[in-house]
């Protein structure tokens, strides 16, 4: 009996690969544009630290980590975000007294027990920025113009959601006003959104429920609720989007399933995903830092990317949607001398950055060629003992068919130099 993957756990296969490259190239590429620096943080952690920054009363710490005791005794969980490992490591490693603004990114696997659905898995993989240490509007409209740009050299076509969740000064009014509306649908709403309107309240909106959410539509809205600093920041982080002209719509009821958000937060989201239709989410979390025992009043905002539902969203609307992967070069040697030439051939031609395959088992012309095809080969150098008794190899561009003849005296280093400037130029 053969042993097959855990449920939720899912293997990237090298056709699949070929997609998370380009998107992990294309997101790093912006991220240094905006001059952020990549951070790399433990998959385990102590319970504690998700507990106290997500919240304990959301689904996320009740009900999807991966926690357990290790031999010591300690609870010990494997990261379900990337935020609050971040923030750790700034704190531990004083990193806010080398520069008054830290700019900071992470890729990498995370870990939800939750049920598995079209792009939303137990083992997912998330791209993570935080910027920490500047409160001004214009950033956060800078962040999410940066998601924005990621998506559009991608090719992918999304929307984008903002709200924002106020500030501790404003929220309580707004949480009196919801318990109270909430309170009065009692008998409406399902079991859980029942709990939470005595736990945490505003998770009530977040609920998937169809139901729930028409009962909703009358709720209170937090807009009407903020206080006069969190509505002109607000103000000006709309402002700001318009500047860039990056198209968006306000969601009022728009929370977020994690507790630590403050004032804006954000989605970019799609309809091909079905119910997941968040492919980019984040918002500004001011008090987070403080909480976890780091400096007071640090204010920090930050987003995250799926991965999964990125290289899904290529698939459907770019046809694969990435660079292809093609050779530059196949090199079909044909008898054991011919293999022994050109072998040293085809390592310096990767020490020149070619992109070269070889079989390396002496098959046939016509099976090489086929391999050439599959490799997407451009050319194909072909070597066997009438070419070698001419002193001279065959190079054949496998779009046009096209041949030339390529001589082989002198040292590898010139035919690789040849070869480089007959291939390179078209292609790279």
């Amino acid at each position: 009996m053969t042993i097959q993957a855990l449920k939720g756990f899912k293997d990237i296969l090298p056709d699949e690969v070929r997609a998370w490259q380009h998107i992990e190239a294309t997101a790093r590429e912006i991220f240094h544009r905006f001059g952020f620096t990549e951070i790399r943080v433990p998959i385990l952690e102590k319970t504690e630290l998700f507990a106290r920054s997500i919240g304990e009363a959301t689904d996320i710490v009740e009900k999807e980590m991966y926690s357990f005791a290790d031999r010591n005794g300690d609870s010990i969980t494997m990261r379900p975000e990337g935020t609050a490992s971040v923030l750790r490591a700034f704190i531990e490693h004083g990193l806010q007294a080398k520069l008054p603004v830290q700019r900071l990114y992470t890729i990498g696997p995370m870990f939800r027990h939750e049920r598995p659905q079209k792009g939303r898995l137990r083992q997912f993989h998330q791209m993570s920025v935080e910027v920490l240490g500047l409160d001004h509007p214009r950033l956060d409209a800078e962040l999410i113009a940066m998601g924005w740009l990621i998506l559009d050299e991608l090719g992918l076509s999304v929307s984008l959601q903002i709200n924002s969740l106020g500030c501790p000064a404003c929220r309580p009014a707004y949480k009196e006003a919801l318990v109270n509306f909430l309170a009065a649908r009692k008998e409406l709403i399902c079991e859980d959104c029942q709990r939470r309107s005595l736990t945490n309240p505003l998770r009530v909106l977040d609920c998937k429920s169809s139901h729930c959410q028409e009962q909703y539509v009358a709720a209170p809205s937090i807009l009407d609720h903020l206080c006069p600093g969190c509505s002109e920041h607000f103000r000006q982080t709309k402002e700001s989007l318009d500047l860039l002209a990056i198209p968006y719509a306000v969601n009022p009821f728009m929370v977020r399933g994690l507790d630590y958000y403050t004032r804006t937060t954000f989605e970019l989201v799609t309809d091909a995903l079905g119910a997941q239709s968040a492919v980019g989410a984040g918002g500004r979390y001011d008090g987070l830092v403080e909480k976890l025992g780091g400096a007071k009043n640090m204010p920090g905002i930050g987003f995250a990317m799926g991965m999964e539902r990125l290289a899904l969203l290529m698939t459907q609307q770019n046809e694969g949607g990435c660079p292809d992967s093609a050779s530059d070069l196949f090199v079909a040697a044909l008898g054991e001398e011919a293999a022994v030439a050109v072998f040293p051939l085809v390592h310096f031609l990767r020490r020149k950055g070619l992109r070269v395959a070889m079989d390396l088992e002496g098959k046939s012309l016509k099976s090489q060629m086929k391999q050439a095809d599959r490799a997407k080969a451009r050319y194909a150098l072909i070597l066997g003992e009438e070419e070698l008794a001419r002193g001279e190899a065959v190079l054949r561009d496998m779009t046009s068919k096209e041949q030339q003849a390529v001589p082989l005296a002198g040292a590898p280093e010139g035919l690789c130099a040849m070869l480089v400037e007959a291939i390179a130029p078209k292609g790279k």
